[in-house]
């Protein structure tokens, strides 16, 4: 076996990363980084379009290749990459290419990444929709059959949050050496850097930002402007309620109202400072799954927050978090209220985010950890595989249904290629 530091890593992602337009390109990225310092050999493929924002894989030295899930031509090319380990970018993607990957490259150690359980995000979703809690069966519906099957064909998954790890243990019997806590990687804020960050005087207004692709970004902004801000703009006369976000449709630029000092800015071209000059980010999210990206970014830029159960979901632990958490409307502006006119909470908010990344976040916590484990898998990897009775019976018929009928896809459409 080649040495840890000499293997190859295929990475088949959803989409190449935009760190900056959302917190699944910020993930990705971070796990990518690791890798690169151990001085993995990456190749990164993905059947998705590369845009204006995506990060610039190849200067970081990876290669970079165009695939098609109906195409035998990614056999070959995963082939002539023969990676000693392979990462699905979420459940689809391992949905798509696994069985090819399973075929192709069976030595492979295959890892999928799941961002946050889409599952839990549509069961959550769905029940707000209908104005009632989260019930037992809205977890065992289609998607969750699908997520779950993709966690137990893969080897490893990687789980981001906590909460997310625990019910896939408790309500979903998960091994737990299937499923490995491998949260946001941060690097902790040093105390030269939080002592320049701007103060409290020094700031003004609340923020939100968000990837408007993403259904409970849109749902917040809504919450924000026929709820929360109309019972906030009047007690706070200096302040403003400003919305940032990527890919932001006309329905979202049409809810901004100046006269009311609500603001719909779309992409921040500076994210840094956007989060520096804003005094609170007041993120009432109230569905969602995962750990959200603007947590973190607020907490990096000293920056308090106001957010619900679901925002604050897998962040603070038994620490206090870095502003307020608070779910009805009533709750929420009394936290804003308070915290936006008082330095002394103001401050131990931001403190408490500081806190928070470095004993919980910390990249030094985890990067050792997991190579290590990734070590002891490869080195028992046919003991570990003969005793997953699940994951080979459900790699055997994921094969068998999968890889036909994606062979008839490709047969459709090579010959509707010859009619033409």
């Amino acid at each position: 076996m080649a040495h840890l530091s000499e293997f190859k890593l295929l990475i088949i992602g959803a989409h190449f990363p935009e760190p900056n337009s959302s917190a699944a390109g910020s993930r990705m990225m971070q796990l990518i980084k690791i890798f690169l310092l151990k001085k993995w050999k990456i190749s990164f493929a993905s059947a998705a379009q590369t845009t204006d924002f995506s990060e610039d894989l190849v200067k970081l030295g990876i290669e970079v290749y165009q695939i098609s899930p109906n195409d035998k031509k990614a056999d070959s090319l995963f082939k002539k990459i023969n990676p000693e380990v392979v990462i699905f970018d979420r459940f689809m993607m391992e949905e798509q290419f696994g069985w090819r990957v399973a075929e192709v490259c069976p030595e492979a150690l295959r890892i999928l990444d799941t961002e946050d359980l889409h599952f839990l995000r549509h069961a959550r979703h769905q029940a707000f929709k209908e104005k009632r809690k989260v019930e037992d069966r809205d977890l065992f519906e289609t998607m969750a059959q699908r997520e779950i099957a993709a966690i137990l064909r893969s080897d490893i998954s990687l789980i981001i949050s906590e909460a997310e790890r625990n019910l896939l243990i408790e309500k979903f019997n998960m091994d737990e050496q299937k499923v490995w806590y491998l949260p946001f990687l941060i690097n902790p804020i040093k105390k030269e850097k939080f002592h320049k960050l701007p103060d409290f005087k020094d700031r003004k207004d609340f923020m939100f930002i968000g990837n408007f692709l993403h259904a409970p970004n849109y749902d917040a902004v809504l919450f924000l402007k026929n709820e929360i801000w109309p019972s906030l703009q009047n007690k706070i006369p200096d302040a403003g309620m400003l919305i940032y976000g990527a890919y932001a449709s006309q329905k979202v630029f049409q809810l901004e109202n100046k006269s009311q000092r609500f603001f719909i800015k779309g992409r921040a071209e500076d994210k840094v400072e956007v989060f520096k000059s804003s005094k609170i980010l007041l993120a009432p999210l109230r569905f969602g799954a995962g750990l959200k990206g603007k947590i973190f970014d607020a907490m990096e830029n000293g920056t308090p927050i106001i957010t619900t159960s679901v925002g604050a979901e897998g962040i603070a632990g038994n620490l206090d978090f870095a502003g307020k958490v608070a779910d009805s409307k009533e709750e929420i502006v009394q936290a804003a209220l308070e915290l936006y006119d008082d330095p002394k909470k103001w401050k131990q908010a931001q403190k408490n985010g500081k806190t928070i990344l470095k004993e919980r976040f910390d990249i030094k916590i985890f990067k050792n950890d997991f190579f290590k484990k990734i070590s002891f898998w490869m080195e028992n990897k046919e003991a570990l595989r003969s005793l997953d009775f699940y994951g080979r019976m459900l790699r055997h018929h994921h094969l068998q249904s999968t890889k036909y009928m994606s062979r008839w896809i490709e047969t459709k459409n090579l010959l509707k290629q010859k009619i033409k």
